[in-house]
C-alpha cells in the first residue's frame, strides 16, 4: 500500500473517530441538560406542594450503628416456643451467643402468642418502649425487589456488594441498592423541602459526622458541627478577640472575602468562604441561648454528646429559621466478629441511655413529638457464632423513637422471621443469613411522607419504591407513624 493511499485512509479514520466523539459528547450534553430539566421539574413540583406543607416544626435524627449490628441479639423472641428456636441456633453457654432467657427484658407486647424481649442492657429502651414511645421494625434490609431464595441463588436483582461493609453502609445512605452512588436520600429530601426553611445560609442538613453520603443530595449538602462546641468555624477568625493581632488577621480575611474577584474560580471560592463565614457567625450566635443541661444529663459519650448538641440546635430552630431539619450521627464499632456478648452488651446500654436521655432533654424543651429518632446499621450478623462472635449477614432488625402522639409505639412491624433454619424459608446460608421482607425503601418512604415528601416526588428521593409500595397509597408503607 503506498504511503499517500495509508496516510488519506488513516485521515478518513481520525475524522471518524472525531465526528463518533462529538456524538457522544453531544449525546452525554443531551442526557445531562434532560436530567436536570427533571430535577427542576421535580422540585418546582414540590415547591407548590410546599405551600401547603404542615407549618409544625419536624426533625429527623438518623443513628448509624456502623460495622453491623447484631440486632437479633437486641430484639429477641421471648415466647418459650419461639425462644427455643432463638436459643437452639444460636447456641448457649459456653457454645454460642445466646442470652439467658431470664436475663431477657420483656416488652409489654402479645401478638397472637408472639412476644419479644430486648437485650439485658438497654432497660431505657424498654421502658421507652412500653410507655408507647418505641417501636421495633423487623427483618428489615436493602432490597432491589421483593426477593425469595430462588431469585438469591440466581443472583436476580440483588443489591450490590451483600455482606460489604462498605457497599451496604453506603446503601442504606443512599436509597439506592442497585448503583453506587454518593447522593443520599436525605439529601434527596433536602433538595425538595430546603425553601421551606426561612434561612437559607444554613443547610437543613446537620452532621455530627463530618461530610457524609447520606446528607448529600444534588444542590444539598451538609453542614458540619462539633458535639462538644457546635460550628467549627475558621481557624483564628475572631473577629471580637482582645487581642489586636486576633482582631486585624480577622479583620484581614473579612477583607479578602469582600473584595471583588473578575476570575470565576476565586469569586466562587471566595462566595464559599464568606457563606461559611456568615453561617458559622449566625449558627454559634444562636446556639449561645440554647438550653444548658446539668452535668451528668445526657451520657459522657459520642453518642450522649452528639444527642445534646442537636437537643440544644432543635431549642433555637425557630430562632435559625427552621422548620424543617435532619440530623446523622454515625456511631462506630459494631463488627464484633468477637467478644460479641460483651462489647455489643456494652454499646447497647450506652444507646439505651443516651436514647432515654434525649427523649428527656426533648421532652424538656418541648420538642418530643415533633422529632423523629430512627436507627440504620448496614446489615445484621449470622445467626450462628463463629467461635466468638458473628459474621456479616443481611436482614435485621431497627427500632425507632418518638413522642406518644408521633409514633404508633409499642409495636413489632413486620414479618418477624423463624429462627429454626432448617425450616426457614428465609434462611439462605448454613451459618443463618436471612432474606429481608420489609425494604429500607418502605422505611424510608414513610419518613419522607411524614416529613413533607409529596407523593408525586417519593420517588425522586427513593427511585426504587414503586417495586414496594405505591407512592399515592393512603396508607404509610410500614405503619409505625401516626399521621
Amino acid at each position: 500500500m503506498s504511503l499517500d493511499k495509508r496516510e488519506s485512509e488513516n485521515h478518513e479514520k481520525n475524522q471518524q473517530k472525531t465526528i463518533y466523539r462529538r456524538g457522544k459528547l453531544c449525546r452525554m450534553g443531551a442526557l445531562t441538560f434532560l436530567n436536570s430539566v427533571l430535577n427542576l421539574k421535580a422540585m418546582n413540583a414540590a415547591a407548590i406542594s410546599n405551600s401547603a406543607l404542615d407549618e409544625d416544626y419536624k426533625a429527623i435524627v438518623c443513628i448509624l450503628k456502623a460495622g453491623g449490628n447484631d440486632s437479633f441479639n437486641m430484639l429477641v423472641p421471648y415466647d418459650q416456643v419461639h425462644y427455643d428456636q432463638y436459643a437452639a441456633t444460636r447456641g448457649v453457654g459456653n457454645a454460642g451467643v445466646a442470652i439467658d432467657r431470664n436475663e431477657l427484658l420483656p416488652l409489654n407486647y402479645n401478638n397472637a402468642g408472639r412476644e419479644f424481649a430486648i437485650n439485658p442492657n438497654m432497660p431505657e429502651l424498654q421502658g421507652l418502649f412500653n410507655q408507647g414511645k418505641a417501636s421495633f421494625i423487623s427483618n428489615i434490609g436493602t432490597l432491589v425487589r421483593p426477593t425469595n431464595s430462588t431469585d438469591y441463588f440466581n443472583k436476580y436483582k440483588l443489591p450490590k456488594g451483600l455482606y460489604s461493609h462498605s457497599d451496604q453502609e453506603q446503601e442504606w445512605q443512599t436509597g439506592i441498592p442497585d448503583e453506587r452512588t454518593f447522593y443520599g436520600w436525605g439529601g434527596r429530601i433536602s433538595d425538595l423541602l430546603m425553601d421551606t426553611n426561612e434561612n437559607q445560609a444554613i443547610s437543613m442538613n446537620i452532621s455530627l459526622a463530618g461530610q457524609n453520603t447520606f446528607m448529600t443530595g444534588n444542590t444539598a449538602f451538609p453542614f458540619a458541627i462539633n458535639r462538644n462546641n457546635g460550628s467549627e468555624g475558621m481557624d483564628y477568625y475572631d473577629p471580637d478577640n482582645s487581642n489586636v493581632k486576633m482582631r486585624a488577621r480577622a479583620q484581614s480575611i473579612d477583607n479578602l472575602i469582600g473584595q471583588e474577584y473578575q476570575n470565576i474560580f476565586e469569586k466562587t471560592y471566595m462566595k464559599t468562604i464568606g457563606s461559611a463565614r456568615d453561617a458559622d457567625i449566625l449558627f454559634s450566635a444562636a446556639l449561645d441561648q440554647s438550653v444548658q443541661f446539668d452535668d451528668g444529663f445526657f451520657p459522657d459519650s459520642q453518642l450522649g454528646e452528639s444527642l445534646e448538641m442537636i437537643t440544644r440546635v432543635i431549642d433555637v430552630q425557630e430562632e435559625l429559621g427552621f422548620r424543617r431539619q435532619i440530623f446523622f450521627v454515625r456511631i462506630g464499632g459494631w463488627d464484633h466478629h468477637s467478644e460479641l456478648l460483651n462489647t455489643q452488651g456494652a454499646m447497647l446500654a450506652d444507646v439505651s441511655s443516651c436514647l432515654q436521655s434525649f427523649m428527656n432533654g426533648l421532652e424538656q424543651i418541648g420538642y418530643e413529638d415533633q422529632v423523629l429518632t430512627v436507627n440504620l446499621s448496614e446489615f445484621s450478623r449470622t445467626l450462628t457464632w463463629n467461635g466468638g462472635g458473628t459474621d456479616h449477614a443481611w436482614a435485621g432488625n431497627v427500632w425507632v423513637t418518638g413522642g406518644p402522639n408521633l409514633i404508633n409505639g409499642q409495636q413489632v412491624y413486620g414479618d418477624d422471621p423463624s429462627l429454626d433454619l432448617e425450616n426457614s424459608e428465609q434462611n439462605i446460608h448454613q451459618r443463618g443469613r436471612l432474606i429481608p421482607t420489609i425494604s429500607t425503601d418502605e422505611y424510608f418512604a414513610e419518613i419522607a411522607k411524614w416529613f413533607g415528601v409529596p407523593d408525586s416526588d417519593l420517588s425522586y428521593v427513593l427511585p426504587n419504591i414503586t417495586e414496594f409500595y405505591d407512592p399515592y397509597s393512603t396508607d404509610m408503607p410500614i405503619g409505625f407513624l401516626n399521621t
